[in-house]
């Protein structure tokens, strides 16, 4: 008999994760490898974040906080959605936890029940499939093609909708391909979710800050206010602050649910770092001009990418309106050969071939729900994107 979980087998370790350490292994053996695959930002903190964080630790602030954040950060965070967002909470229908994904995550438990089902547009986050099943349901991936932006259709939901459906979850702009929703595409999705109001959504807003060309940000409970009661509202400081590593994701939501969220946290986790929540509280009251040359920054390097993806010839990109990622299709690629006569028969060994071919590691598409694509992020140096390209478009011209 095993010893590990049946669970476990219904799970696969984040491709992301997989892609970046066989680069590592590389890299270890003198390879140059340039990584595209993870989700970073190459900036720093800003210092006013460090600053409160650095007070923190010479005034004590050591010890064990409330368990779903302390007062301080949770006033942060009503602020933060009332001044960006438009919407109203109370502290005590806000949570706090390490990180987005432990938000999420303790969503889905506190609400699933065998065989429950959440609806998740794909392209999604490799993450929301495998969290849903931990938490014993079912995922109910809705193909979104690139023809419609890669984003759920309002007719795609109500059909999708059963009697067993507890959640959609929606992320704007999006990882992987940087689309975002707009005002009247939530408008119509709200007016499906408030003809079934068992039906819950889940609003991952952790790039609302990384967007371009004008694009306006908004989130579904603040277009509709009507179904705020039907909406949880997440977001984190790890993208816009680039604080990936402080690990603070936060959510507004219903009394209840978030009650019961803080429920699940006290017997798992527990608290956030407390270091992390003064300096996570420093960002969200604190100063935001910083962001706007990072995201020119980001851009620039987002219309170079574009730019040479869309003149390789087997590759072809979307425009992105936010985040940092690319999601080009490479089905013009899949067919042909390598010089050593190996056919490239999908994402899987187009990814494989631009790591060992052009010594590029991207992730493929078929991880995030939908195959023929793969995933960059472009959330490194201007150079060393140069370099990738300049890598991708030779190793390309050399396929048969």
């Amino acid at each position: 008999m095993s010893f590990l979980s049946k669970s476990l087998e219904a799970i696969k370790p984040s491709p992301t994760l997989a892609i970046t350490k066989q680069a590592a292994n590389l890299r270890r053996q003198g390879v140059d490898i340039i990584s595209l695959s993870q989700g970073e930002p190459d900036f720093p903190t800003p210092d006013h974040i460090n600053v409160a964080a650095k007070h923190a630790i010479d005034n004590g602030l050591t010890k064990y906080t409330d368990v779903d954040g302390t007062p301080e950060l949770k006033a942060a965070v009503a602020r933060k959605f009332e001044r960006d967002n438009g919407l109203s909470y109370d502290l005590r229908e806000i949570i706090v936890g390490t990180g987005g994904k432990q938000v999420i995550y303790n969503a889905l438990l506190a609400t699933l029940n065998p065989g429950d089902e959440v609806i998740i547009p794909a392209p999604y986050w490799v993450s929301y499939p495998d969290m849903v099943r931990l938490a014993g349901g079912v995922p109910v991936e809705v193909l979104c093609p690139e023809e419609q932006d890669f984003k759920i259709t309002a007719s795609q939901l109500k059909s999708a909708i059963s009697n067993r459906t507890k959640w959609l979850i929606l992320n704007s702009p999006s990882n992987p391909t940087g689309a975002g929703y707009t005002r009247p595409e939530l408008e119509a999705i709200a007016a499906v979710l408030l003809e079934h109001p068992q039906v819950y959504v889940m609003t991952d807003d952790m790039y609302e800050h990384i967007r371009y060309d004008d694009w306006t940000f908004c989130t579904i409970a603040n277009v509709v206010p009507a179904l705020k009661d039907q909406v949880l509202t997440i977001n984190g400081v790890s993208k816009a602050y680039a604080m990936t590593g402080w690990r603070i994701g936060y959510a507004g939501g219903p009394q209840s649910l978030i009650e019961a969220m803080a429920k699940i946290q006290s017997q798992s986790t527990s608290n956030p770092c407390s270091i992390a929540q003064a300096a996570a509280a420093a960002a969200l009251d604190g100063p935001m001009d910083f962001l706007a040359e990072r995201n020119r920054v980001f851009q620039q390097r987002r219309d170079l990418c574009l730019g040479a993806f869309n003149s390789i010839d087997g590759l072809s990109c979307r425009k992105p309106e936010g985040a940092f990622y690319l999601f080009p299709s490479c089905q013009g690629l899949i067919g042909r050969k390598t010089a050593d006569d190996q056919v490239l028969r999908n994402d899987l060994d187009v990814s494989r071939f631009l790591l060992e071919s052009a010594r590029v590691a991207v992730v493929p598409g078929s991880a995030f729900g939908m195959e023929g694509y793969f995933r960059i992020s472009f959330a490194t140096s201007t150079e060393r994107l140069e370099e990738a390209c300049r890598r991708i478009r030779t190793a390309c011209a050399q396929l048969n």
